[in-house]
């Protein structure tokens, strides 16, 4: 890489930026906390939250934006904010909790975050992260494939592994994005030599969640880790959805998961396990916690984890 962001010398941990405001997912003022507790207690990460000035569905989970530590902000519908500009180039590793219908940030942000990655900075999208940002075309290579937002086959192919077990891209015409009910489901590692999946079980029952289904757009350089099979789908056609990947986006790292739409989903072992560890990979290029934890979901059994705020 020509530009370095890698491990901070000064505290010797990775240094992570959260940034959040607007998701149509209530739960995001709290999934942003569970995040970067999550990250700071395997030692590891030193993590910092940047927030929109004008928030978006925080109202349900409102008691949580004060741990953040950022100035306060405006309830309201989506609004673009003129002074959201993070330094980007300060962390190794940006995580996104943004979601559908996410205002567009302003274009000199967008043009500093496009600027971070292609030098090799990191990039982790959870859950409807991958809603956001439909018309911006760098954010879609960087995810690789989203959903909703008017996505179409203008926006690129399905992708999926079909029925041989062999990535597939579909340009048929259609929309991009669709999901079941929330619901316990078996998650399977197709490429188990990744350092992010590496050792783990080859399938683990994760909580209530969402399966992401019919998900299209660029899909370059994306490299399927784990997958999950989607009720939608007819099961004779044998198909499965890419719920776990990563992005090759020039000398950048993407990480992305379609994994965690509410609080169940985020206290699931396997959930907390693929994210600290794609986010170290995003990061670094590498993968240092390789202890599989002694509660780690089974084939048959979901595991989560209580989550208690720690001060």
């Amino acid at each position: 890489m020509s530009q370095s962001y890698g491990v901070n010398e000064a505290k010797g941990k990775i240094k992570v930026l959260i940034v959040d405001g607007q998701n149509n997912h209530a739960v995001w003022p709290k999934s942003t906390i569970m995040m970067k507790q999550y990250l700071e207690e395997t030692g590891l990460f030193t993590v910092d939250i940047a927030r929109t000035k004008f928030l978006s569905k925080s109202e349900k989970h409102k008691d949580w934006l004060n741990y953040a530590n950022v100035a306060p902000g405006v309830e309201g519908e989506p609004k673009t904010d003129p002074d959201f500009n993070p330094k980007f180039s300060k962390y190794d590793v940006v995580i996104s909790n943004f979601g559908y219908k996410a205002a567009p940030w302003p274009e000199k942000t967008q043009q500093a975050f496009e600027k971070y990655i292609a030098k090799g900075g990191g990039f982790v999208s959870v859950h409807a992260a991958d809603n956001s940002f439909p018309d911006w075309e760098a954010y879609n290579e960087m995810i690789g494939i989203g959903g909703w937002g008017g996505r179409s086959e203008k926006s690129g192919p399905y992708l999926y592994i079909d029925k041989n077990g062999q990535p597939k891209k579909d340009y048929s015409p259609g929309p991009g994005g669709k999901h079941g009910k929330r619901e316990d489901f078996p998650v399977t590692n197709y490429n188990e030599e990744h350092p992010i999946t590496k050792g783990l079980p080859k399938v683990w029952m994760h909580a209530d969640d969402e399966c992401y289904a019919l998900m299209r757009g660029p899909a370059n350089n994306v490299t399927i880790l784990s997958t999950a099979v989607s009720t939608l789908k007819d099961p004779a056609l044998e198909q499965k959805e890419p719920v776990v990947m990563t992005i090759d986006y020039k000398k950048g790292r993407v990480f992305h998961t379609t994994l965690g739409h509410d609080v169940n989903a985020f206290e699931c072992v396997g959930f907390i396990t693929l994210f600290n560890r794609g986010v170290e990979w995003a990061a670094t290029g590498k993968v240092t916690q390789l202890e599989v934890p002694s509660d780690f979901p089974t084939s048959t059994e979901v595991s989560k984890r209580n989550f208690i705020y720690k001060n």
